[in-house]
């Protein structure tokens, strides 16, 4: 089974189980894609700054650093995709991983077809911005002093630049491309993951918080991401 758009995709696994790495790695070569392992924490952010793969597949328990560390000193500076490995399903440890900048987030035991739709569905993101109903000479669209261009994949406030990951700005196009329109948790899920929300997932409730403050929203009384009671979210169309 070939991997849809992705067969060079680049992965580094990085993961102190060498048993479960050998394995994942196995699997992910027979799917069509290029895989190296890192064991040590130590050693993942220089790897991972040097090697620049396409998508890191990273395990938060770690000897020499953990995960959510490692995380956070390669953001800045990786602009691949980040995701983040687990045996402990602690909604703390999601929150801190996505606050991070991880851009998915699974809970081992995962079994290795799903591991594989999600690295995919990551991989395609990468190199396909998420599509829009609207017109293709659409691609930047602004709000007041804040402006979001979908075609540069960055977004400025006031005329400076918005620091935002590939998955904030994802999020952050699909819902100003659906102003005036509520999404719910359910279709973001669909349109950003490809996956059924399970009901529980947080990742997209952590992500709104962060893209707030950066798009100049009170997230005490936000006016341009507003959250719809049991419905979803609403980005508020300009007047």
């Amino acid at each position: 089974m070939l991997v849809e758009n992705t067969e060079t995709g680049r992965i580094l696994i990085v993961e102190d189980d060498e048993r479960l790495a050998a394995l994942t790695r196995d699997y992910l070569e027979n799917n069509g894609l290029q895989v190296t392992v890192e064991g040590d924490g130590g050693k993942a952010v220089e790897r991972i700054l040097q090697e620049r793969p396409d998508l890191v597949v990273l395990d938060l328990m770690l000897p020499g650093e953990d995960g959510i560390s490692i995380c956070r000193r390669v953001r800045g500076q990786y602009h691949g995709q980040i995701l983040m490995l687990t045996a402990r399903a602690e909604d703390l440890d999601e929150v801190l991983g996505l606050e991070m900048g991880a851009d998915d987030y699974v809970a081992k035991p995962v079994r290795p077809r799903v591991l594989l739709a999600r690295i995919r569905a990551l991989l395609r993101r990468a190199v396909a911005p998420v599509e829009d109903e609207q017109d293709e000479n659409t691609s930047r669209l602004t709000f007041g002093p804040l402006v979001v261009d979908n075609a540069m994949r960055e977004a400025w406030l006031n005329q400076e630049s918005i620091e935002l990951t590939s998955a904030e700005f994802d999020l952050l196009w699909l819902l100003c491309s659906n102003a005036g329109r509520v999404l719910s948790r359910e279709e973001i899920f669909a349109q950003l993951r490809g996956i059924e929300y399970d009901g529980q997932d947080r990742s997209i409730d952590v992500r709104v918080s962060r893209i707030r403050p950066k798009i100049g929203d009170d997230p005490m009384h936000p006016r341009l991401i507003k959250t719809v009671r049991s419905k979803g979210y609403l980005f508020v169309k300009s007047d």
